[in-house]
């Protein structure tokens, strides 16, 4: 399934694995590097987009792969997420920079990693380049993990606290 839209249809799409494998390959035939960013993506705030800008200016295309809703509730437990994952999904592609987004319900990217080869694998700054999970299997292929965004100073889970506050206590 893939959902093209506005100006830019034919750049960002949320893709299948079939139809990303085929857009990888073109764009490495064509010699452009890619780097992969993936998370939750409940409730797009700015240190989402400020986390995919900085993964998108680390390569020619960026893939991200949004955690489908099963993920997303064993991750982060009861009541998320709060937007199901077409929706998250499309709020990904819509950011300046993204290229390529495709829904996953695996516990971890990791088989993503090993099926794309992705020349920079991007996590948040709530990582080191050290304690990034899935840090061997991107230097098994010889990829590199970059650190990238702002520091993490949002959270879906202290918007969502905002959010539900009396208005008198987020004066």
């Amino acid at each position: 399934m893939r959902w093209g839209w506005g100006p830019s249809a034919s750049k960002k799409m949320i893709l299948t694995e079939t139809d990303l494998l085929t857009a990888v390959a073109r764009d490495r035939e064509a010699g452009r590097t890619l780097a992969f960013a993936n998370g939750c993506f409940d409730l797009l705030h700015v240190g989402h987009v400020r986390y995919l800008q900085g993964a998108a200016a680390e390569a020619d295309r960026l893939i991200v792969a949004v955690n489908d809703d099963l993920s997303v509730a064993r991750l982060k437990g009861a009541g998320r997420p709060v937007l199901p994952a077409g929706e998250r999904a499309e709020l990904v592609a819509a950011v300046r920079g993204v290229d390529y987004v495709i829904v996953f319900g695996d516990p971890d990217p990791s088989r993503l990693l090993i099926l794309l080869k992705p020349d920079v694998h991007c996590k948040g700054s709530d990582y080191t380049v050290e304690t990034v999970p899935e840090r061997a299997v991107v230097q098994s292929y010889g990829g590199r993990t970059a650190i990238v965004g702002d520091q993490k100073q949002h959270s879906t889970r202290d918007l969502l606290a905002r959010l539900t506050q009396p208005e008198r206590s987020r004066r």
